[in-house]
């Protein structure tokens, strides 16, 4: 899992992570704001962050006394693209059923030729 679109996934793949990003995406903040609405140490949210930080979601940085971390929104793109890509796929899949299945049900249709029972 050395590839950055492996680590982003696996790095959202805990909830807790994903509430910090999700609260990122309005501002940074320090460790001890995005450690403040769980039951947890400022260690173990330091370890969430540094999942984070290795996939290229958040950096931190020096402001003074503070260390915000902030979310790097690029990343988005890069998963956004490799979604899409397979949302277009499929997409194209089901245009192609939805066809086969209009001539399909075109075919079982009587025509007024064939008639029907009266």
């Amino acid at each position: 899992m050395t590839d950055q679109l492996s680590r982003v996934f696996a790095a959202l793949a805990d909830p807790t992570r994903r509430d910090m990003i999700a609260r990122l995406t309005v501002a940074d903040a320090t460790v001890g704001d995005l450690a403040e609405p769980y039951d947890v140490s400022l260690q173990a949210v330091s370890k969430h962050l540094k999942v984070l930080e290795e996939a290229g979601l958040v950096t931190r940085s020096r402001d003074a006394q503070r260390r915000p971390v902030h979310l790097e929104a690029e990343v988005f793109d890069l998963m956004t693209k490799w979604i899409e890509r397979y949302r277009r796929q499929a997409e194209e899949r089901f245009t192609r059923l939805d066809a086969v299945l209009a001539s399909l049900q075109d075919k079982d249709i009587p025509t007024t030729e064939e008639g029907t029972a009266s």
